[in-house]
């Protein structure tokens, strides 16, 4: 896919300096040291500073969500056209599914799960009548109304992508490839390295108004039941590809270990792709659909992402007292599965590319989808290795039911 060296290469720079996640702790922990000192001492000052940043910066990411969604989208499903036809087709229908499965599965988790240590509604920070009880605003701020709507955009990247994905106008492709470079570098090189400042005022501002140790609380319980998750969705992809290739999925499993730790260190399934290709050929898997559906799959099939989003934003609405139904989250996470395709392989891609329908399907504002930032990024490891293993599982999958059709062609 276009992503994959820039995405390698990126990850080889973050080697050399402070990774995003430790920045983003330390942002969090001054954040509450600076809360405390502000309430202490009663400076509100201080913290309307930090949120007078937050309202400028926010303003700026809601500028750029809507071309953050046509550089992410239009070339991922115009890169649709190209392969090997049926293959394609039936893996990109397969990595979708699989997508969707992993949400649905977190939606019923997550709501047998979660009233059991978090308190519905114990936390404002959505438009209500007293949210500005709960978050001090900023001394001014700055519009940058967006160039176009979110579903706008939304509808845009399909009918682009698919044009040109079924007219093959390698012209308009060219452009788009071009216009992702300039969306990847815009995320890579401003939004992310400003994000740590962004979630400083955040926890700054909830430490001081009080909110922070609960938050905190209940998300610790939600990354220990998003990582149980993540395990079973691969053990359930395992099974599935096992009982298709007649394999045992525990030593399926076993082989892509070490495709899963390297992911936890790069933060990137792309960057992963060596490893995956080669722990998936161990599995049995021939090279050639190796080769092509694990870096096929780096780009749309985003399993562990879709577990983590899902449950992360349906705390956030319980939080908010908000109520949630399955057919609520649905179509949120039918469109999750279309959004994140193809983000990039910095870390964070995967959130900043469902920023959008975060905002128009389920109604987050800035400080929500602040959250949703800081808390996707805090385990984007635990995530992306998630993504990297099921990609194995499809390759399975892939191989063993190509290879049945081979031999009825025979």
């Amino acid at each position: 896919m276009v992503y994959s060296y820039s995405h390698i290469n990126m990850g080889n720079e973050n080697k050399k300096k402070l990774g995003l996640l430790p920045k983003l702790i330390i942002a969090i922990v001054l954040g509450i040291v600076v809360g405390n000192i502000a309430k202490a001492v009663n400076l509100p000052i201080i913290i309307e500073l930090g949120a007078t940043y937050n309202s400028i910066f926010g303003n700026f990411i809601s500028f750029c969500i809507p071309l953050i969604i046509i550089g992410f989208v239009v070339p991922g499903i115009a890169d649709l056209g190209e392969g090997a036809g049926k293959t394609l087709a039936i893996t990109a229908l397969v990595a979708y599914v699989s997508t969707i499965i992993a949400g649905s599965f977190a939606f019923c988790v997550d709501k047998a799960v979660f009233p059991s240590f978090l308190k519905v509604g114990s936390i404002v920070l959505d438009n209500a009548a007293n949210a500005e009880e709960t978050m001090l605003s900023g001394l001014f701020t700055i519009e940058m109304p967006p160039v176009m709507g979110v579903m706008t955009a939304l509808l845009m990247a399909f009918i682009l992508g698919l044009g040109i994905s079924i007219t093959q106008s390698n012209n308009l492709k060219t452009v788009f490839h071009e216009f992702a470079n300039i969306v990847e570098k815009l995320v890579g090189s401003i939004i992310i390295p400003l994000l740590p400042i962004h979630v400083y005022g955040i926890f700054a501002n909830m430490t001081y108004t009080g909110t922070v140790v609960e938050i905190m609380s209940v998300f610790i319980k939600v990354f220990a039941l998003i990582i149980v998750m993540h395990i079973i969705i691969i053990l359930f992809q395992y099974f599935i590809a096992g009982t298709v290739s007649k394999k045992n999925p525990l030593k399926l499993v076993k082989n892509m270990i070490p495709a899963y730790v390297t992911a936890i260190g790069t933060q990137s399934s792309a960057a992963t792709i060596p490893v995956t290709v080669e722990q998936t050929k161990k599995n049995g898997v021939s090279a050639k659909i190796a080769e092509f559906v694990c870096p096929l799959c780096a780009t749309i099939h985003l399993s562990g992402s879709t577990i983590t989003l899902t449950s992360c934003a349906i705390a956030i609405m319980m939080l908010n007292g908000w109520e949630v139904s399955f057919m609520q989250m649905l179509p949120f996470i039918l469109m999750l599965g279309i959004t994140m395709v193809a983000a990039p392989g910095v870390p964070g891609g995967a959130v900043m590319a469902a920023l959008g329908i975060l905002e128009s399907m389920l109604g987050f504002n800035e400080p929500m989808l602040t959250l949703m930032i800081a808390l996707y990024i805090a385990q984007d490891s635990f995530g992306t290795a998630c993504n990297v293993t099921g990609d194995g599982a499809i390759a399975v999958f892939m191989d063993a039911i190509t290879g049945k059709k081979e031999k009825q062609a025979n």
